[in-house]
């Protein structure tokens, strides 16, 4: 959700080439993002008065989007938007968890989601970042029927403190303590790249700013980054398999 439309269309498509096709706008202007016609993420535009912060939203892929919006509000969490009707795409639900950290739930109907994914261009991962992990994890676990597993360090930038959230023994997100420089809690995702120093110079040149770089891990190297409108982000170079 960015305040200029146009504007972050432009940086992401010179960042991670990305092409654009229009998208359900009855939230506002909104557009689909594209690799080689595939759909790897959304962009839309909301008025910078209405006081949000410019971020990506994870969006969770539910059966029922009224029964997962009752259960946010039972486990402690806000329903800031929904559960409504996007045209024929689906049903979404734009909620915050207990501390505050801002997620979706989507209800898929012609729209399924991501059609590629951990390819350059694409998204690799997803992860809250939160003062409190444990908590964190048992609300997303109740609220979307995941397991919480305590192996956090087998993903990016590896930590003591951390949780994974599985879904039938895949990994869905992972969820590790917030940044002292950055106690927001927030969901931050990260795109991959074929070359990250490649990746995070055409980033600032184009307006963006690095806030530090993240140690290798089993499965790359990474970098968290803001855009030029402020929103974070991370890219992330794929280990070798």
């Amino acid at each position: 959700m960015a305040h200029d439309l146009h504007a972050a269309c432009a940086y992401y498509s010179g960042l991670l080439g990305w092409e654009y096709q229009g998208g359900p706008d009855r939230l506002g202007p909104y557009l689909r993002a594209t690799l080689d016609g595939l759909l790897v993420a959304g962009i839309g535009q909301f008025e910078e008065t209405a006081g949000f912060p410019v971020d990506w939203v994870t969006y969770f892929s539910v059966d029922s989007a009224d029964e997962v919006a009752n259960r946010i509000r039972d486990c402690g969490g806000t329903v800031a938007l929904g559960p409504l009707d996007s045209a024929d795409a689906g049903r979404l639900v734009l909620a915050a968890d207990p501390a505050g950290a801002v997620f979706g739930a989507w209800e898929p109907r012609g729209h399924q989601g991501w059609q590629v994914r951990r390819e350059p261009g694409a998204v690799v991962w997803s992860e809250l970042r939160t003062p409190s992990v444990l908590d964190s994890a048992d609300f997303y676990a109740k609220v979307f029927g995941l397991a919480a597993v305590e192996d956090g360090r087998a993903e990016i930038g590896r930590d003591e403190d951390a949780i994974l959230l599985r879904y039938g023994g895949h990994r869905v997100a992972g969820i590790r303590a917030a940044d002292p420089g950055d106690p927001r809690p927030r969901w931050r995702v990260y795109f991959a790249v074929a070359d990250l120093d490649m990746a995070v110079k055409t980033a600032i040149e184009l307006g963006g700013s690095l806030e530090r770089s993240l140690p290798p891990a089993r499965y790359g190297e990474g970098a968290f980054l803001r855009d030029p409108q402020g929103g974070p982000f991370a890219l992330v170079r794929l280990a070798e398999a």
